[in-house]
């Protein structure tokens, strides 16, 4: 798997039309046409990634070029583990020396130089779990790519995430390092904006990214905090 640019799909393939079958809701049926027709899907599966949202994590980082060797990474709602597998090759994990630690309540594979917790972020244990995983040293680099189950109702699936967002910035704000980096998703709508004042409160600057590999009709954003001032959000 070449590190290479996150940009682009190099995809020419058929379009695919998926039949609606007998007990399948259409809604499933047209993810599974996206699904078959998105080259980022199909670039994944040829390229051994584990999916397609290791190429936002690949476009982020081209353009603000934070991934560095030797980087103590957290990376929240991990599964199934593309933006764990980019972390690991590019900071040097191995199993001897650990430096990548992932958490998320659904399973996954096991990776080399990836400590894999699978719990859920919002158990009361869980921040002291992944701070033990990595041997209590301050962290350089926490991600987060959480988003919380839709339930189909937009204003709902919104603020829970935007709870996701709120709670892994207060994780970076209690176990980054100074100038350590926080990158999380965010969906636009207003609920995020108070998250937003503490993070330029406790960072020295904060972006908004839309990398090419997030679906152009999705809501969801990327925030990216540089610069950890060492202090925690008031």
């Amino acid at each position: 798997m070449a590190e290479g640019s996150g940009r682009g799909t190099g995809d020419r393939g058929m379009h695919v039309r998926v039949k609606t079958a007998r007990g399948r809701r259409n809604s499933s049926t047209l993810w599974l046409q996206r699904q078959l027709n998105d080259p980022y899907v199909r670039r994944a599966k040829a390229e051994g990634y584990r999916s397609r949202a290791a190429y936002k994590l690949l476009e982020i980082n081209e353009k603000h070029k934070f991934l560095k060797p030797g980087m103590r990474v957290v990376d929240l709602g991990a599964a199934p583990g593309g933006w764990c597998q980019i972390c690991s090759r590019v900071v040097g994990s191995t199993d001897e020396k650990p430096l990548v630690v992932g958490i998320d309540f659904l399973e996954m594979e096991g990776m080399p130089g990836v400590i894999f917790l699978q719990k859920d972020f919002l158990d009361d244990d869980a921040p002291d779990a992944l701070r033990e995983a990595l041997g209590g040293e301050p962290i350089d680099l926490v991600l987060s790519d959480m988003a919380a189950p839709t339930t189909g109702h937009r204003k709902t699936d919104h603020l829970r995430t935007s709870h996701l967002f709120e709670v892994a910035t207060e994780f970076a704000c209690q176990t980054l390092r100074p100038g350590g980096i926080f990158l999380s998703k965010v969906f636009r709508g207003g609920a995020e904006n108070v998250v937003l004042t503490d993070l330029k409160k406790n960072f020295e600057s904060v972006q908004h990214v839309k990398p090419p590999a997030s679906r152009k009709e999705s809501p969801e954003l990327f925030v990216i905090a540089k610069g950890f001032r060492g202090q925690h959000e008031n």
